[in-house]
């Protein structure tokens, strides 16, 4: 555990004070899951302790339940009398090439599409592996992703070390800070109990590693807004990661709402986005473009294969980085298995999304003190590395989930009322909690 939380504290700036872990026994897996999740929900809690001792002269104990964080890293909502739409699509996952394994991403429709483009339409997983299994992995990648697609052929941990992208990648910093142009400090409208309050968050993420960290931010107090382009859905996450957040929908290819996209970047304080490295610029919202607009923003980018190197506007999902890394491959020598065995949980995800909430308040007691914006970078891919490298965790299992480990509160969702699983994080005097309810995707108007 100290190795990952050090590199954390390291990466972000904070500290190296001691934090309290409660419980033992891990997920199982080839790797640390459960390590990693402590780490980062303790450093985007210790962000937040550190940001209250900044602003009140006390600093307050930080502590994480390990069993709690282990069952947050898959889902916190426990539905009463319903259940979530499933995670992945029909036709997604990994199938047999003819010289070794490759997943494919086609949750989103267009991502299905560009999939069938290369390999032809496919009614069902049995179609799809006897199309899949006449191709090499390395040109089926490549044709699936030259159409748009998203696909992942499985590599050695050896092999993406060596890989131009994996070099590019691990030879980034886990978190890249920058300081941006500011303007006046602004006071803290915050307080001990609410510590980002007052504080508007641009929510331009989708799917989970943002999303993860806006629901972090808004349990802290702040205003989140979640914007989403017309017609999107993710209906197998959205009840897991709206909690505490407004939803509205914009189209940036539009007069009107690039007005409006423009008046709510202005007043903003922090913006959280996981678009392609390129996707903004083409949009004409290029990072000089948005501090114009908003002196003194907070920009939280995330991107899945890192921001060097070949693949830095490649589109990616924490499934894929897990095979292109070697996570899927070591897992399946840890199984003895001979098929690819990804982690337990999208632990990329929901630790990059904790490392981003981190970021985002360690930029905002820097703005605190100086009034200077600040940008954060971070990578599914780099998370990844982090893993890789820090090896096995507690072979012990947790103890099974019961029902004393859900909250007391019935959550009223669209869907239906559903308990949250108790906070893994406790800072003394700062309860994380939410005041809104999970949304639908679009439920509110865009504005604050």
């Amino acid at each position: 555990m100290s190795d990952l939380l050090t590199s954390m504290q390291a990466a972000l700036g904070l500290p190296t004070t001691p934090i309290t872990f409660t419980g033992d026994g891990g997920l199982p897996s080839a790797f640390a899951v459960t390590e990693l999740a402590c780490a980062s929900v303790a450093a985007a809690g210790q962000a937040a302790a550190e940001l209250i001792h900044q602003q009140t002269g006390r600093l307050p104990p930080v502590e994480v339940d390990r069993r709690l964080a282990s069952f947050w890293f898959s889902t916190s909502l426990r539905p009463l009398g319903w259940s979530v739409p499933p995670m992945w699509d029909a036709v997604a996952g990994d199938y047999a090439t003819a010289d070794g394994w490759i997943r494919l991403h086609t949750n989103a429709p267009h991502h299905r599409l560009a999939a069938q483009t290369v390999l032809g339409t496919c009614n069902d997983r049995a179609d799809m592996a006897a199309k899949v299994a006449l191709w090499n992995k390395a040109e089926l990648e490549h044709a699936v992703v030259q159409a748009g697609g998203c696909a992942a052929e499985m590599r050695s941990w050896q092999a993406w070390q060596i890989h131009p992208q994996g070099r590019a990648v691990n030879a980034e910093p886990l978190v890249h800070l920058e300081a941006t142009a500011g303007q006046q400090p602004k006071p803290w409208l915050g307080t001990v109990a609410q510590p980002l309050a007052g504080l508007k968050v641009l929510d331009l993420t989708r799917v989970l590693a943002g999303p993860i960290a806006s629901r972090f931010l808004a349990g802290l107090g702040a205003d989140v807004l979640r914007i989403d382009p017309p017609g999107w859905s993710e209906p197998g996450v959205v009840p897991e990661v709206t909690l505490g957040k407004r939803c509205a929908r914009l189209d940036l290819h539009q007069p009107d709402d690039r007005v409006a996209f423009e008046a709510l970047l202005m007043d903003a304080d922090i913006l959280l986005h996981g678009y392609r490295a390129d996707a903004l610029e083409r949009l004409g919202y290029g990072a000089e473009q948005r501090q114009r607009i908003a002196p003194g923003l907070i920009d939280v980018s995330l991107n899945a294969y890192g921001w060097s190197g070949p693949w830095q506007n490649r589109r990616g999902f924490d499934s894929l980085v897990q095979m292109s890394s070697g996570i899927a491959e070591a897992g399946m020598g840890w199984k003895q298995t001979d098929k690819p065995t990804p982690l337990p949980v999208q632990a990329l995800d929901h630790g990059t999304g904790y490392l981003m909430a981190a970021s985002a308040i360690v930029l905002l007691s820097r703005r605190l003190a100086s009034g200077q914006g600040g940008s954060a970078r971070l990578s599914l891919a780099r998370t990844a590395k982090l893993l890789i490298e820090h090896g096995a965790g507690d072979p012990t299992l947790l103890r099974a989930e019961a029902e004393d480990d859900q909250g007391l509160v019935v959550e009223q969702t669209p869907w239906g009322p559903a308990h949250r699983l108790q906070v893994p994080l406790k800072i003394t005097g700062t309860p994380l909690q939410w005041t809104l309810p999970a949304a639908e995707l679009g439920a509110h108007r865009a504005r604050w």
